[in-house]
């Protein structure tokens, strides 16, 4: 059977960077076909929900990628290795496992997937999607998007 990260050669501490419409989820590949990425605080939660929506929290998820992907095209992209080394691969293991179960602090500006993840492989927290959403858009969003928790909506979202 085709299996896509296997030919792709994802490796541990790879960052995985998946395309959905409007935006990218970020999660890292641990071992055995398996990533660490944030998910919705709760299984509970559907897409458009209030409850979602004002949620500011994420858990730390390990999940089959195959799961995480609902379909989505992906790439491994370890984008800022030329900005900031990557931490040893056996300390960003370490770091990423000791997360799983956990639930933290989301928020889309300065607190996302791509935070995350970026945080666990450099040791620095870093967005360039919102780096790139705020440099379009100019002030026209002004600071009250700080906390805007909108990461479980957008994470529900099945297609791509």
């Amino acid at each position: 059977s085709f299996c896509p990260h296997k030919e792709k050669r994802t490796r541990p501490g790879d960052l995985i960077e998946i395309f959905r419409i409007g935006y990218e989820h970020w999660a890292i590949y641990v071992e055995d076909d398996c990533v660490v990425h944030l998910a919705p605080p709760s299984d509970e939660f559907e897409v458009g929900s209030i409850t979602s929506i004002f949620s500011n929290h994420a858990v730390v998820k390990y999940s089959r990628l195959e799961d995480v992907l609902h379909g989505c095209s992906w790439k491994v992209n370890n984008k800022l290795d030329g900005t900031y080394l990557p931490l040893p691969v056996d300390k960003i293991i370490q770091r990423t496992k000791n997360m799983v179960n956990k639930i933290v602090q989301y928020s889309l500006i300065d607190g996302n997937c791509e935070h995350f993840v970026n945080n666990l492989r450099y040791g620095v927290a870093r967005s360039q999607q919102v780096w790139l959403l705020f440099s379009s858009a100019g002030n026209l969003m002004g600071s009250g998007m700080r906390d805007l928790p909108i990461h479980e909506l957008l994470y529900m979202k099945r297609r791509c």
